[in-house]
């Protein structure tokens, strides 16, 4: 209907369509809104939220696109009235389409054609869905919050539509709610982060507390052990129990020293060689600057934490303790037992009765003691190998240092497989020398020992296990004087031994054998298996090479003494690896 001036005229009945389509409107949004009050189902709300814009704005299509944080795209997240996948799918890069510019501008935008944007903000693929789904004119308004573009709301026609400010504002409306929704649920999800994230601190603080107390009742448990008494076995026992798993405690020579566990090495053996399936944790056992051994973890029930690597960090510190106190317990009883020993073996016989008593108070039985022992090493080791021979010989023996020797008073004899351990314990070239002490006469087997020690310094012998009763008849005789020695020898048997040497001969063995058989050529040849005549032939070729008179009583006695010392010499120095 127009007026007689042509101006067009609202009836009546436009009046009641448009407030009939105003309260429609505010209802729905006023249904938004309580909506919004209990957001549950954030899917759901949007689906809806998007269904009503199709439906209020009387649009072909209508759907939702979020921002995405990560990739700074927006991505479809509702539609409504599309006849293609390819939307629902669709990802728009940043700049790009008709959202960018909205998502840059934070303002509405609608296009009468969708070909008249901008041509820097199409792309294939934008254009592509767009032509797919026939769409022609487009409104979108942002979802804002107070930072940042949340996504955009759109409403799209597959004609030609110009789009007024009532459906701006109403598009805005519902853009706004939807705003609401992901804002409330991203609260939300942040609020269960937090949640859970306070949830998981709270469990770890927990373990943590729990670690720390079995930790520290583990300590403890360390600690009584050790001022019980008992060694490392407690230790072990202890520290396997709090980790449900074997546990070995192994000396610096590698020899298993305490353990328990079902599956440790028995104690005194050695540690089996880790394999690729083995779950070993090893801490070392260090002290000073000084190793003394370690502490093995063998595969445990439960996971092992850090917590648990430094109570077995823990543990080492206290076998450390452990060691160097019986270290200096050790020490201490060396000491002991050395001046013990000095007392015994150079004591008058008025004292004897007391040091007696003392033997009996540290535990030493004084009529067991019925061999001396001298060891000669370098002076570097001399402590070394006092420690190793008291180990050999038990408690029940005496072992210490005089005038550079290590002697040891003991029971039980000093062999040759006792010499051969103490050299390979030492590796190093180790003179020994052991005598029987008569009637329990320990000064005067220790002066004989050290007579005899001396005595195969001068022969040369630095390798070598000797009794005193083989040198001692020499020693009175001839002395210690190493280099007078050599030249007695050399004065004595020289000329036989150049001559052998130049002629291939051996008429040293034929002077030995005629020494050792009372200088008879009879005895001698039958020794031999050589015929008497022969015999006699070797003996003027010797009284050519040693002289006139070398028979006679006093020069023959020099002369046997000379060759009973280096053919000792000989088979001592001989002996030593045989």
């Amino acid at each position: 209907m127009v007026d007689s001036g042509d101006t067009p005229v609202v009836s009546d009945a436009d009046d009641i369509a448009a407030l009939r389509r105003r309260t429609g409107e505010l209802a729905a949004l006023y249904a938004s809104a309580r909506e919004l009050t209990a957001v549950r189902d954030v899917d759901a709300v949007l689906e809806r939220l998007v269904e009503r814009a199709h439906e209020l704005l009387a649009a072909d299509v209508a759907y939702l696109s979020e921002f995405d944080d990560d990739d700074v795209t927006l991505r479809v997240r509702e539609t409504r009235g599309a006849v293609t996948a390819a939307l629902r799918d669709l990802v728009v890069p940043p700049g790009r389409g008709l959202v960018g510019a909205i998502a840059e501008s934070r303002l509405p935008q609608a296009v009468r054609r969708y070909d008249t944007v901008a041509p820097e903000r199409h792309t294939e693929g934008i254009d592509a869905v767009v032509a797919a789904e026939g769409i022609v004119s487009m409104l979108g308004v942002p979802l804002l919050s107070r930072e940042r573009v949340l996504g955009v709301l759109f409403v799209a026609e597959r004609r030609e539509r110009l789009f007024t400010p009532d459906d701006i504002a109403l598009l805005a409306a519902l853009a706004d709610h939807a705003s609401v929704v992901l804002q409330t649920a991203s609260a939300l999800a942040d609020a269960r982060r937090q949640a859970e994230r306070a949830r998981a601190a709270a469990a770890e603080l927990k373990a943590h507390l729990d670690a720390r107390d079995r930790a520290n009742r583990v300590h403890l448990e360390l600690v009584d052990a050790v001022l019980a008494g008992g060694g490392l076995a407690p230790v072990a026992h202890t520290l396997s129990t709090a980790l449900q798993a074997p546990v070995a405690i192994v000396g610096a020579d590698g020899v298993v020293r305490a353990s328990h566990g079902a599956d440790a090495p028995a104690v005194g053996g050695s540690m089996p060689p880790r394999t690729d399936v083995d779950a070993r944790v090893t801490s070392p056992i260090l002290a000073g600057g000084r190793s003394f051994g370690a502490i093995v973890v063998g595969a445990s029930d439960r996971t092992l934490d850090d917590v648990d690597r430094r109570t077995i960090e823990r543990a080492a510190q206290v076998a450390a303790l452990l060691a160097l106190s019986e270290e200096a317990v050790a020490e201490a009883d060396h000491r002991q037992r050395s001046d013990l020993l000095v007392d015994l073996v150079t004591a008058s016989e008025q004292r004897r009765a007391d040091i007696v008593a003392a033997l009996r108070r540290a535990g030493v039985d004084a009529g067991r003691l019925g061999a001396v022992t001298a060891v000669a090493v370098d002076g570097g080791r001399r402590a070394e190998a006092a420690r190793t021979v008291a180990r050999q010989l038990g408690a029940g023996a005496l072992v210490g240092e005089l005038d550079g020797l290590v002697i040891a008073a003991h029971g039980a004899s000093f062999d040759a497989a006792s010499h051969r351990r103490l050299r390979d314990a030492l590796a190093t070239e180790t003179l020994v020398v052991t005598a029987v002490a008569d009637a329990g006469d320990m000064p005067r087997a220790t002066q004989d020992v050290r007579s005899a020690v001396a005595l195969a310094r001068a022969l040369g012998l630095r390798d070598a296990l000797v009794t005193a009763d083989e040198l001692l008849p020499y020693a009175a005789a001839i002395g210690a004087d190493g280099r007078a020695l050599a030249s007695f020898l050399d004065s004595a048997l020289g000329a036989v031994r150049r001559h052998d040497q130049a002629r291939g001969s051996d008429l040293l063995a034929t002077l030995r054998a005629f020494v050792r058989h009372g200088a008879s050529p009879t005895r001698t040849a039958r020794a031999l298996t050589f015929h008497t005549n022969t015999i006699l032939q070797r003996l003027e070729k010797l009284d050519g090479l040693l002289g006139a008179g070398w028979r006679d009583d006093e020069r023959f006695f020099r002369l046997s003494i000379a060759v009973r010392l280096d053919e000792l010499r000989e088979r001592v120095g001989r002996g030593v690896d045989g």
